[in-house]
């Protein structure tokens, strides 16, 4: 009875732990976070900004149905900029990719924007990575066995109440700038061709427009944080950021 009694002492001390840990990151992480981190700094030539026209066009290539193009319209429309109904009427060309929408670690995200435009995404990046708040219950010192059993009771409770969960939206984007003088581009692929043997290509060409890209990563975290919460504060974010390189 005595050794009973002790266990069920340690359960409700675990629990007390794990909950305390749990409210902690509630209290922490109660208020929506919206970050934005772009891979590289475009700087446009305002010297040659002798016209404010610009085509958009917003491609979707994640699992989501989302609706930033609209909004990165309205931005650019307020900045002053008209908006193209062709490329070649443009003086700009924006093209955005949206590569992935859904849960993300936040290392992996920020390994994902590092890679910059075109690089792959990390491990961590369209995965279920949620990080439990009762995690701490995991170093509280008691005997081999029982311990880790209750222990693992304790986070299981505290865990599946309180979660510090991040969504994310990672998109490339790529903008054509005209220039009064003549731009040299080549362009070199190394096209896979089955396993172990591979095609080189290679094109080169006169142009008008000078082009720069980067990646940007905009994510919401918050605890038990919803993706119907979290999607309307990312997709202006993210508006926000691509309409600002002009």
């Amino acid at each position: 009875m005595m050794g009973v009694a002790i266990r069920i002492g340690l359960l409700f001390c675990l629990l007390h732990v794990a909950g305390c840990a749990a409210t902690q990151v509630a209290l922490e992480r109660k208020d929506l976070d919206v970050q934005t981190i772009m891979s590289d700094t475009i700087f446009l030539d305002i010297e040659d900004e002798f016209d404010r026209s610009i085509f958009v066009d917003v491609r979707n290539t994640s699992d989501k149905d989302i609706q930033v193009e609209s909004m990165i319209i309205n931005r650019l429309q307020n900045r002053g900029y008209q908006i193209a109904a062709t490329p070649r009427e443009a003086n700009y060309i924006l093209q955005v990719n949206v590569l992935h929408v859904g849960m993300a670690d936040p290392s992996a995200l920020r390994q994902s924007v590092y890679g910059g435009y075109g690089g792959t995404l990390a491990g961590g990046i369209g995965g279920a990575m949620i990080g439990s708040a009762a995690g701490s219950a995991r170093g509280v010192g008691i005997g081999a066995g029982v311990g880790g059993l209750l222990g693992g009771a304790a986070e299981l409770v505290a865990g599946s109440l309180v979660k510090d969960v991040t969504y994310s939206m990672v998109t490339d984007v790529q903008v054509s700038a005209r220039t009064r003088d003549d731009v040299s581009q080549q362009q070199r692929a190394n096209l896979a061709v089955g396993r172990g043997s591979s095609v080189q290509q290679a094109s080169a060409r006169t142009t008008d427009r000078m082009r720069y890209q980067t990646r940007v990563a905009t994510s919401a975290s918050k605890v038990n944080l919803k993706f119907e919460e979290a999607m309307p504060a990312i997709e202006q974010n993210l508006a926000m950021s691509i309409a600002g390189v002009f």
